[in-house]
């Protein structure tokens, strides 16, 4: 490679560099010592580099100091892949899932749609960092040790301890602790299903079921989902006498993204059906404790009698997302699910698994609970009633019987894709509704989210998007 051509690729990567915001505002670069280091070229090659990037307005020498990153307007996000730009076959909601999670993780914008609140206002933050730190003091090993499946046994005995609640007589034996509710639906999913077989999924369905399953060669049929009593169990029990179905998810408390709960009676004839069709049901219970009623009904597994339930849940929705400690009962599925986390993440950060266990042994959670409950109730009647008053007429929301998430629909004709796309060209995100299908239908819905302190930055982004949907439906709101 010429020299000319080594500069002009160095001034390439680097222009890249700080575009992207890989090397950010007022950071310094590499030496020109350094610089000649990491790239095995001379200081002549490096120095004719930072002056190119120094012309175009991207950096600045200071005198004595070095080269460093002057201010650049921050681009906007890339559209939807072009086909030439990936294989066929692999775009649609994968695409639209990657590009709604990107915007999700800027700061510049005010996000309308996540399903558990950023920043310490509803969780115990200072508690946490408190047993977190006592931990680090006194038992420094829980930082160096490897950890090893099934988890901490102090946390599974808590967890099974919770479980009583929801009418599950769980052992801590029972239990296998994951990489949050994500790692345990996946090793539920490739614990009882082989590539070619076909799972049934809520519709609509938690967006990142979608994925997985299709990540694990599995085909998706979608099952009607009532927006106040969840699954349709006779269009359930259809496709299981027609042997349709080799394993079923559902989320029969506080569905996301309806916020649906099953009846008690539902439930026990769920549990019926996969017994006698000898069917996994993967029993996904993330905002179960979000429920906004005295006490949610018996879990599903509850009434599992023979282990064909696998029960599934975290603390991200509730206390720490960022810990990201979830876990699984799999019932008669245990010793594969143990196989499938020892071939994979093998564990979770000790450290971690310990601070949440003695958080839970001192009593603490029940009063956060009954606290971030009345939180999101009192937030999600402000939200409805938003919705009712600045939506354009027609559109319809679900009335959520827990948790933060509220499924709103809006006039046939919106494309929900088009209006978040000019929502976060003004600063503002949601979660379009054909993310929650895997056949792309609920394109005139989207998710909506009450779990944010309700100050003035948030309702002025919530009414301005009300009014693109008015002008996306050519309908002014009632």
């Amino acid at each position: 490679m010429s020299s000319e051509t080594l500069y002009m690729s160095l001034v390439g990567e680097w222009s890249a560099l700080i575009e992207n915001g890989t090397v950010r505002v007022g950071e310094r670069l590499p030496s020109v010592r350094k610089a000649c280091a990491i790239h095995k070229v001379s200081p002549s090659t490096i120095l004719a580099t930072y002056r190119a990037l120094e012309d175009r307005g991207l950096i600045e020498a200071r005198p004595q100091s070095g080269f460093y990153v002057k201010g650049v307007a921050r681009l906007p996000l890339p559209l939807m892949r072009r086909q030439s730009e990936t294989h066929a076959g692999e775009q649609g909601e994968a695409d639209q899932l990657e590009l709604v999670m990107s915007a999700q993780t800027r700061t510049d914008v005010i996000d309308l749609s996540l399903a558990s609140p950023r920043g310490s206002d509803f969780y115990p933050t200072t508690r946490l960092k408190q047993i977190v730190s006592k931990l680090v003091r006194q038992h420094p090993e829980l930082t160096t040790d490897y950890p090893f499946p099934p988890g901490s046994e102090r946390l599974r005995r808590q967890i099974a301890q919770r479980a009583l609640g929801s009418g599950c007589v769980l052992s801590p034996d029972d239990i296998v602790v994951t990489n949050g509710c994500s790692e345990a639906l996946q090793l539920a999913l490739h614990a009882v299903c082989k590539p070619g077989d076909t799972v049934g999924l809520e519709s609509p369905t938690y967006f990142g079921l979608i994925p997985l399953a299709k990540s694990l060669g599995l085909s998706v049929i979608e099952i009607p989902t009532h927006p106040a009593s969840g699954l349709s169990l006779d269009a359930l029990e259809l496709l299981l006498s027609e042997k349709r179905l080799s394993a079923l998810v559902v989320q029969p408390t506080v569905q996301n993204p309806l916020g649906a709960s099953m009846p008690l009676a539902a439930r026990q004839r769920l549990a019926a059906l996969v017994s006698e069709y000898r069917i996994p049901l993967i029993e996904d219970t993330p905002h179960a404790d979000l429920f906004y009623g005295a006490a949610p009904p018996d879990s599903v597994k509850s009434c599992d009698k023979e282990g064909w339930v696998l029960l599934c849940s975290s603390f991200s929705k509730t206390l720490a997302p960022g810990f990201r400690i979830g876990w699984i009962a799999p019932g008669r599925f245990l010793h594969e699910v143990m196989r499938l986390k020892i071939a994979g993440s093998l564990g979770q950060p000790r450290l971690l698994e310990e601070a949440l266990a003695e958080y839970l042994e001192s009593g603490g959670f029940d009063h956060h609970l009954r606290f971030i409950r009345r939180q999101f109730m009192a937030q999600m009647e402000k939200l409805r009633a938003a919705v009712a008053s600045h939506f354009p007429a027609g559109t319809r929301a679900t009335s959520p019987s827990g948790g933060c998430l509220l499924w709103v629909e809006l006039p046939k004709g919106v494309d929900t894709l088009a209006l978040f796309q000019r929502a976060l060209a003004e600063g503002i995100t949601v979660a379009p509704g054909a993310l929650y299908s895997a056949r792309g239908r609920f394109n005139n819905c989207v998710r909506l989210s009450c779990c944010y302190p309700w100050t003035p930055a948030y309702e002025r982004a919530l009414l301005r998007f009300a009014a693109l949907a008015c002008e996306a439906a050519a309908t002014p709101a009632p």
